[in-house]
C-alpha cells in the first residue's frame, strides 16, 4: 500500500504560479510513475501530467503544456507540479496518483486532494 499526501494548493490570482508537492509514504517503490490529475466542479477527474520513474518519460494535457512542469524526486518520494500562468480554468481538486504503468490509466493509488482556486 502507498499512501499519498498532496500540499501546496491555495488561492491565486490569474497569471500567478503555484507549486504542488505530493509525498509518498508506506510502500513505496521506486518503480512506480507517478502523476497528476484533477478535478473542476460538477466535472469528472481529467489527467494532468505522468512523470516516469527516472524522469526521463513526461506526459502532460494539451491544456497545461508549456505553462505547468511536472518533476520528481526519488530520494525523497516526493513528485512536484509547478503551474504557471494560471488561468480560472486551472480551478479544481488536484489529486496525486502512483502507479505501475507512466499512463493515466496506469494509476493505482490516490491522494485525498488539494484545491486550487484561480481568480480572474
Amino acid at each position: 500500500q502507498v499512501e499519498l499526501v498532496e500540499f501546496g494548493g491555495g488561492l491565486v490570482q490569474a497569471g500567478g504560479s503555484l507549486r504542488l508537492s505530493c509525498a509518498a509514504s508506506g510502500r513505496t517503490s521506486s518503480s512506480y510513475a507517478m502523476g497528476w490529475f484533477r478535478q473542476a466542479p460538477g466535472k469528472e477527474r481529467e489527467f494532468v501530467a505522468i512523470i516516469g520513474w527516472g524522469s526521463i518519460t513526461t506526459y502532460y494535457t494539451d491544456s497545461v503544456k508549456g505553462r505547468f512542469i511536472i518533476s520528481r524526486d526519488n530520494a525523497k518520494n516526493t513528485v512536484y507540479l509547478q503551474m504557471n500562468s494560471l488561468k480560472p480554468e486551472d480551478t479544481a481538486v488536484y489529486y496525486c496518483a502512483a502507479g505501475r504503468s507512466a499512463t493515466p490509466g496506469g494509476m493505482d493509488y490516490w491522494g485525498k486532494g488539494t484545491l486550487v482556486t484561480v481568480s480572474s
